[in-house]
């Protein structure tokens, strides 16, 4: 990991958001930002929990992470146990496999109608956050935005504009989409769904779907996800 996220790791403003993870009573908090193309990527994380939980929300593309992203309001989930299927069926139906998460509360970091990324924070237990736990996320979130947008320094501000091309943890996914959309002459928001469905349907994590297809270890059928080996296969 270089430049613009091993900077931001090393900002003593993470060391207040892993702080937090105790003031707000969860088991994890996660920090992402949207690039220009609207994709989500981690900047940072507490731990596995929040890890896994993001891996997954990215995987198959929905959870309280985008919806907040997308609609730019506060998405409070008190127990994911009893979600209606139909809410986010692909996720709700990988949770007792893939995450203990039960609780996930999430906030937009934006201004207005921009949204520059999502403070997610998830707990193993079900139950709401107290009104000041609630109250202290919103300020939280509020805090990281304006550091987004107002920082000292330079790459700071930069986290809110981040281009496919930075050194990012998901850039492989930038890649693989790339390179999918030229093969099967599709657009790129239509080749990321063929992606996901792939990822969703091999039960794999959607970054190692993307390391084999431009690794060209795996190619995806014109005609539907069939994976086929391609002839450079290792």
């Amino acid at each position: 990991m270089t430049g613009l996220l091993q900077d931001l790791y090393k900002d003593p403003w993470m060391d207040a958001v892993a702080g937090s993870v105790v003031i707000l009573g969860v088991d994890g908090l996660a920090v992402s930002v949207l690039d220009r193309n609207q994709v989500s990527e981690v900047l940072w994380c507490s731990g596995d929990l929040s890890s896994t939980f993001e891996d997954l929300q990215f995987t198959v593309g929905q959870g309280p992470g985008p919806d907040a992203a997308r609609t730019g309001g506060i998405i409070l989930v008190t127990d994911l146990g009893v979600t209606p299927p139909e809410r986010w069926s692909a996720l709700v139906s990988e949770m007792s496999a893939l995450s203990p998460v039960r609780a996930v509360f999430a906030f937009p970091l934006g201004i207005g109608a921009v949204t520059l990324g999502v403070l997610t924070a998830v707990r193993r237990t079900p139950g709401p956050l107290s009104e000041q736990q609630a109250d202290d996320a919103v300020i939280l979130a509020a805090t990281l935005t304006a550091r987004f947008l107002h920082g000292d320094a330079q790459h700071t501000r930069g986290a809110a504009i981040l281009q496919p091309t930075d050194s990012l943890h998901r850039a492989v996914v930038h890649q693989a989409t790339g390179m999918l959309s030229v093969q099967l002459s599709l657009p790129l928001p239509q080749t990321m769904m063929r992606l996901r469905a792939h990822a969703y349907a091999t039960g794999r994590p959607l970054t190692e779907v993307a390391q084999d297809i431009v690794a060209r270890r795996l190619r995806l059928d014109d005609d539907g996800d069939r994976p086929v080996p391609h002839a450079d296969k290792d």
